[in-house]
């Protein structure tokens, strides 16, 4: 029963910090675009780049660990197929 709960605390936690990443790499790349950076800027265009890699690693991270634990997660490929059994 413990480790059930701090399994499903870690997975919050996780999530948690991928949530917080993507929101501050999005706030950021915003407030870099208002104070005028161009996409010659390397910092501009490393948060441009965050932004598009982020979401995708952190769908591949959620994809893994449904395949390594063999449970159904929201990338999973096949979650949108009815299956009657």
């Amino acid at each position: 029963m413990g480790f059930s709960l701090m399994k499903d605390k870690m997975k919050r936690i996780v999530a948690l910090i991928g949530v917080i990443l993507l929101a501050g790499s999005i706030i950021t790349t915003l407030v870099l675009a208002l104070m005028g950076y161009t996409f010659e800027s390397k910092l501009f265009l490393g948060f441009i780049i965050a932004d598009i890699c982020l979401p995708i690693l952190l769908w591949i991270y959620i994809w893994l660990f449904g395949k390594l634990t063999g449970k159904h997660t929201i990338a999973s490929l096949d979650l949108m197929q009815d299956k009657k059994e």
